[in-house]
């Protein structure tokens, strides 16, 4: 087994912060200096209590934002779904987003731009931070079986789907009879040893609390799909962007820079953790982490785009240097 199994006490005891804080999220605007004035900007950042946006706050506890003339404000949400408007109306001026749901959110018209990466595959599927676990007597012995199963995932039509159908596919597997069931990650465990859905696409560390309970990995969709895959990254909006190149700069290069030191310093990730999640810290040792990229792998980009063309759930006309801000 790729993980260390846990006690039934300490995989019950994970349950992730969902939610910002009253008045530290009111604001409109980025504050403070600029560039030219030498005094630090502030700016509110949009994050999920997962462990993929660990780097932002590594970043802060190791001051390379103060380094670049920020002054970060994280504030947690449950997704993208709460963070994109922020964003867009002004109330944030970055944000934490998958691949999948950028793309969505440009076919729609909506004007974000991709700055920085975020978590990645890790390119081992024998250990990467998201897999599909099955029950232990499950007939379900590799990717192809999944075909014409229930499988749960976090929320339909995103990247999740995408992958899943994308390595039962290459699995050799027809992945057009699968049937997604939308679960919250927390719950999918239990949905799995319950009976109530065949299998389900969980991330860390609820893959870990999955194996901890016996279920068994079959597969790994993100390494699999593309062993270098950028799963998600750092946004803003196009308007941020054109109004504010310099802070916008700023603020890429010294996510760039947390990305880096996050993928050199897993210990100092893993104790992070406890400063914006309820993850145990004996689960946070057990863990597999993402790969904190420190560059977008735009090739992988193009893929999901592509894959999610096919499958449907990708509308609109989508243009990929469109959601690349140059800087």
């Amino acid at each position: 087994m790729r993980r260390t199994l846990i006690s039934l006490t300490l995989a019950t005891s994970v349950v992730l912060t969902a939610c910002g804080g009253g008045d530290e999220e009111s604001g409109t605007a980025a504050e403070g200096g600029s560039a030219d004035s030498g005094e630090p900007t502030t700016v509110r950042v949009g994050t999920i209590p997962i462990v993929d946006v660990a780097a932002l706050y590594l970043g802060q506890e190791q001051g390379i934002f103060e380094e670049h003339g920020l002054v970060v404000e994280p504030f947690l949400a449950q997704g993208g779904a709460a963070i994109v408007p922020a964003v867009v109306n002004g109330e944030a001026q970055f944000g934490f987003i998958n691949v999948t749901s950028l793309l969505q959110a440009e076919g729609r018209g909506v004007p974000l731009g991709l700055l920085a990466a975020g978590s990645g595959a890790t390119g081992n599927a024998e250990d990467d931070f998201a897999a599909v676990v099955v029950a232990p007597g499950s007939p379900v012995q590799s990717a192809a079986d999944l075909a014409g199963t229930r499988i749960a995932i976090n929320s339909i039509n995103n990247i999740s789907d995408t992958v899943v159908r994308e390595t039962v596919r290459k699995a050799g597997g027809d992945p057009s009879g699968i049937e997604f069931v939308e679960i919250p990650f927390p719950d999918m465990p239990a949905a799995v040893s319950t009976g109530q859905v065949d299998a389900a696409f969980a991330v860390e560390p609820f893959a870990t609390v999955g194996e901890s309970q016996g279920l068994r990995v079959v597969a790994s969709p993100y390494t699999e799909t593309d062993d270098d895959l950028t799963v998600a990254g750092w946004f803003t909006s196009d308007q941020y962007a054109a109004e504010n190149p310099e802070v916008v700069q700023q603020f890429t290069d010294a996510m760039t820079e947390a990305q880096a030191y996050a993928q050199d310093n897993p210990d100092q990730v893993r104790e992070v953790l406890g400063a914006y999640t309820q993850i145990a810290p004996e689960i946070a040792q057990q863990l597999t982490l993402p790969t904190y990229q420190s560059e977008i792998n735009r090739e992988s980009v193009e893929l999901l785009l592509e894959l999610g063309e096919q499958d449907g759930i990708i509308e609109g006309d989508v243009q990929l240097d469109n959601i690349f801000v140059e800087n």
